[in-house]
């Protein structure tokens, strides 16, 4: 059950918003396994320079076309698997026409106890939902 936060400059379509965010689920729903429905996106424009995303002393510039991509999820999941995942969303987002430069993705990650999917419980801790397997 990932958490993805997608953050974007101004200027997109609500078409291009929605492709932007379906391309990453996709992405995270064939390389993990997970079920469709686990889709629990945030979409946030912002205006021209509240992002800075320089890079790293990497040799290379974005632009302002950037994609900031956030995804919190589930421990235990092999380097393979995350970094496969991370091709896998670059090379969708390159077919929307962002360039693989300006795909960047921090990767964060918790326990189960540290969901709640509502009414203040937590549904993995409680026997509610079963604690996704690797």
């Amino acid at each position: 059950m990932p958490l993805v936060r997608i953050d974007v400059n101004q200027g997109h379509s609500a078409e291009e918003l929605e492709a932007i965010s379906r391309t990453i689920h996709r992405a995270i729903v064939s390389e993990y396994e997970i079920p469709e429905r686990d889709y629990f996106h945030i979409l946030t424009e912002h205006p021209q320079g509240q992002i800075v995303a320089q890079d790293a002393g990497l040799g290379f510039e974005r632009s302002s076309g950037v994609v900031m991509i956030q995804i919190f999820t589930q421990a235990g999941r092999t380097q393979m698997a995350k970094s496969s995942l991370f091709e896998a969303i670059a090379g969708g987002l390159g077919e929307l026409g962002i360039k693989g430069e300006d795909v960047f993705i921090g990767y964060v990650e918790n326990s189960p106890g540290d969901w709640s999917f509502g009414f203040g419980r937590s549904q993995y801790v409680s026997g509610e939902l079963a604690i996704p397997r690797r």
